[in-house]
């Protein structure tokens, strides 16, 4: 049996950025285990997706870039690319975990946690048994895709299983779900000369309200809209897909209708296009957390679990009161919390943390995160 200090679910941004803030904090027996490997995740990506977040090199000035995870880093820096691919992307990952000489455990699946009487946790793995005092799960959400949203969603293909959008044949597809990976599919498709349909139940395209891109759509993506040919995608705002079902003709029929009552039915040659989200690893650790009524989990101030001490949480399924941490730039504002936490806990000294308070990477007064835009 393998036992450590702290163990890390997760060899991607969240599970690599964390496991930089232990490695400062000098605990000493701490991995981090992946299913795959480093980024895995990312290189699972559509062959023309790009980060929507800019990377920039602002390091000297203060200005962390956007995408990075660590102190003294940059994707743009290491990837010169501004917007990086999912491979991309990937590659500073692995290159950040050869440079700080990371403890990964590749090809290793977690099929169970164990919380103990004693404290602390067991963990069935693929690599055998193992024993944590803590565990930080950062798993993450994109191998988890939503597909089982409504009747005939089976029929679908979810985004996330798209490996390259010009490999797709036809001209005409049906998109279900209007934020940035719905946006997203809806753009490549219509560099490839499709016409595509959009159906979204908000108004994110057309309303002018919150300036957080955890609600709205992104400059990256608003200004590649805007190069779309006109007439190459059309918006059925306000809609709710209820159901697909497949006709004889081997294509597809959905019905979604809005708030007021209006019904719309859609025919589709090919599969429709699922970009509703994702379910998320947390499901594999759900008995291990409260949730809020809206459905996220419930957090203490430390992003612990309310219900399994120990247990903590990193990455993008982060949420505190109305503040979404789904975006690198902002959750990794919350790897010094945790990090924290868990050295206060040993006994160590915090006082690596200055740094990352100094760069930003340490977000404790969740009351100054507000929106503030107003031009």
């Amino acid at each position: 049996m393998e036992e450590f200090d702290c163990l890390v679910v997760g060899a991607g941004a969240a599970g690599l950025g964390i496991a930089c803030v232990l490695q400062d904090l000098k605990i000493g027996r701490f991995a981090v285990v992946d299913r795959g490997g480093i980024g895995s995740s990312f290189r699972l990506w559509p062959k023309e997706t790009r980060m929507i977040t800019p990377s920039f090199t602002g390091n000297a000035y203060g200005l962390l870039d956007l995408n990075s995870i660590s102190l003294r880093t940059s994707p743009a820096f290491t990837l010169g690319t501004e917007h990086p691919s999912g491979d991309e992307y990937a590659d500073y990952l692995e290159a950040l975990a050869a440079y700080r000489k990371l403890p990964i455990y590749a090809n290793t699946d977690i099929t169970a946690i164990r919380p103990l009487e004693g404290g602390g946790f067991e963990l069935d793995s693929s690599r055998g048994l193992m024993r944590s005092r803590y565990v930080i799960w950062a798993a993450g959400e994109f191998q988890y895709p939503n597909t089982d949203a409504f009747p005939g969603a089976e029929y679908a293909m979810h985004s996330s299983l798209v490996r390259e959008w010009a490999a797709l044949p036809g001209d005409e597809y049906i998109v279900i779900g209007g934020y940035e990976s719905g946006a997203d599919a809806a753009i490549h498709l219509a560099r490839q000369g499709k016409k595509v349909t959009i159906i979204d139940h908000s108004g994110r395209w057309t309303e002018k309200g919150s300036s957080d891109p955890s609600l709205t759509l992104s400059p990256f993506t608003k200004d590649r809209l805007k190069d779309v040919e006109d007439g190459k995608i059309k918006l059925l705002a306000g809609h709710e897909v209820h159901w697909i079902e497949p006709k004889d003709d081997g294509g597809y029929l959905l019905y979604s209708e809005n708030a007021n009552g209006e019904e719309s039915f859609l025919h589709t040659p090919h599969p429709p296009i699922l970009a509703n989200g994702f379910t998320g690893s947390l499901r594999m650790v759900e008995d291990h957390f409260a949730k809020r009524e809206d459905g996220a989990v419930l957090l203490n101030e430390y992003d612990e679990s309310t219900v399994t001490p120990g247990l903590f949480l990193a990455g993008p399924s982060v949420v505190h009161d109305d503040l979404i941490f789904c975006f690198i730039y902002k959750f990794r504002q919350r790897f010094g919390v945790v990090g924290g936490e868990i050295a206060r806990r040993l006994g160590l000294d915090l006082s690596p943390l200055n740094e990352y308070r100094r760069e930003g990477m340490l977000l404790i007064d969740l009351s100054c995160c507000e929106e503030d835009c107003t031009c």
